[in-house]
């Protein structure tokens, strides 16, 4: 009856809580929770929230039974081999049928085929248990009962159990395979059991199909085919055993079962044609990986190889400019030298021109023969610059400057020439010391001819006596490739040839 009152600005809102409410837990899914409690089966609440939800979805629709000839024809007996749905007139519901749709038909069959109804219409009843409506009292008492009823849809009759052998589905893989995992699918502990698809389905689809059936939880268990029960026993003992037998014939079934649904899973995964097509897009991916590492490691290659050959271009370039210059050098030096010779030549012929004018200063001819040699020992041993001096002073001078300047040079090669033939004596002498110093020639008497001594002096003048340079054996091979070979004093012992000394061979010097 208080009437709110908007809040002006600035005002401030207080909220008094002083009410104590009392509150029960209630409603459907608590009923869901005592049930399981009571029963000790956690697996009766999905069965429960799968009857509400289909007891709401069906809730205005009319309860159709189907008639079940055969009813009257039940042996009570062998209640337990009977199909309790079609007993209810369920049959064409089956598992999906409600608790309220069971209680509605096991109503309705009981107005009907109650033996007081069919005594009062005037039917002979039979007394007892023996009546066929106590295979009706069986049947809600089976489908009323979440457990039991869980225990006998588990082995249905009426499901069909066959699973496509591995010639089957080749063709229709998806018309012979779909169906048979739709009805195998109300086994699964799980809701929302993926469906097969089609063949555009993706490959995260087809995975997750696969990898849920690999993992399949199935509920289904196989104690109502028990064949010995256990309340029938008579002690404890027989109890036990009977209870050992039924758990190893479940497990058996359930066995059976799971290699039932594993050879279902297995087969249609080898003949999925999408896993093939996969794997063929897997395999071409991974040969265009391939292709290319392989296209990018041979252009490595040849970028590697266009880079070596062009440092080899480079090179053979560089070569090539390097021999041209050579070459150029090699022919600006042969011209010079060919500048030189016709220059030299040039001297000398003008050297014995101007000498032969003036009659090679002689005034007879014992004389001038005598300078004609002296004017040749000239042109042979005067490099250019002397000649072009030397006919550069003969130009200028008199004869008699001339034959003064010509007799200097004269004089200056003559002791030249004496200086290396001094030079050449003496080498001669040192050659004789160390031949008498070392035994007198050794090695049979065979002495030096003519031809060699002019090697041995040339390498006496080379290398001082008593310096090692190579076997003896090697001496007379000649001279020219001698130098810096051996530079070891005798004595050292530090190569063959200092040994080949030392064991007297070096005395054939």
């Amino acid at each position: 009856s208080n009437m709110l009152i908007e809040a002006l600005e600035g005002d401030v809102t207080v909220v008094y809580s002083s009410v104590q409410i009392e509150v029960e837990p209630v409603g459907r899914w608590f009923e869901a929770f005592l049930k399981r409690r009571n029963r000790n089966v956690s697996a009766s609440f999905q069965e429960l929230e799968e009857e509400e939800e289909l007891s709401e979805e069906s809730e205005d629709e009319e309860l159709q039974l189907e008639d079940f000839p055969l009813l009257r024809t039940l042996d009570p007996k062998d209640w337990k081999n009977q199909d309790h749905y079609a007993v209810l007139g369920l049959a064409h519901m089956r598992y999906k049928a409600t608790q309220k749709q069971i209680k509605a038909a096991h109503k309705a069959m009981v107005l009907k085929h109650h033996p007081d109804k069919r005594k009062a219409a005037g039917e002979l009843i039979v007394e007892g248990d023996g009546d066929y409506f106590t295979c009706i009292t069986k049947a809600i008492e089976i489908l009323s009962d979440p457990v039991k009823r869980r225990a006998f849809d588990s082995v249905d009759p009426t499901f069909d159990n066959a699973v496509p052998s591995k010639g089957e589905g080749k063709d229709n893989f998806f018309e012979a395979y779909a169906p048979v995992f739709e009805r195998n699918a109300r086994w699964s502990s799980k809701k929302h059991v993926p469906r097969l698809g089609t063949m555009d389905s993706s490959f995260e689809d087809v995975d997750n199909f696969y990898s849920v059936w690999y993992n399949f939880d199935s509920w289904r268990e196989f104690s109502y085919l028990d064949e010995e029960e256990k309340d029938k026993a008579e002690c404890r003992d027989e109890r036990r055993w009977i209870e050992k037998q039924n758990r190893a014939a479940r497990a058996t079934r359930k066995k059976e079962e799971m290699n039932r649904l594993r050879t279902l899973v297995d087969t249609a995964y080898s003949l999925d044609p999408r896993i093939k097509k996969f794997k063929d897009d897997e395999k071409a991916r991974k040969e265009n990986e391939k292709k290319a590492k392989a296209d990018a490691k041979r252009k490595e290659q040849e970028e590697k190889e266009r880079a070596r050959q062009a440092e080899l271009d480079a090179a053979r370039l560089a070569k090539e400019k390097e021999e041209e210059e050579a070459k150029l050098v090699a022919q600006q030096a042969k011209k010079e030298k060919e500048i030189q010779k016709k220059a030299i030549k040039k001297e000398r012929q003008k050297l014995r021109t101007t000498c032969k004018n003036w009659n090679y200063f002689g005034d007879n001819e014992s004389d001038s023969v005598k300078m004609m040699e002296d004017v040749e020992k000239l042109c042979d041993r005067l490099e250019l610059v002397s000649l072009q001096s030397l006919n550069e002073g003969l130009a200028l001078g008199s004869k008699e400057e001339g034959k003064v300047a010509v007799e200097k040079q004269v004089q200056e090669v003559n002791a030249q020439l004496q200086k290396e033939k001094d030079a050449e004596v003496q080498a001669r002498q040192a050659v004789r010391t160390t031949v008498q110093a070392s035994g007198g020639g050794g090695g049979g008497g065979k002495g030096w001819n003519e031809e060699e001594l002019p090697l041995l002096i040339k390498a006496v003048n080379l290398f001082p006596p008593f310096t090692v340079i190579f076997n003896s054996h090697c001496f007379r091979a000649g001279l020219e490739d001698l130098p810096s070979q051996h530079p070891r004093e005798v004595g050292e012992d530090c190569c063959s040839c200092a040994r080949t000394y030392q064991e007297g061979l070096y005395e054939e010097i």
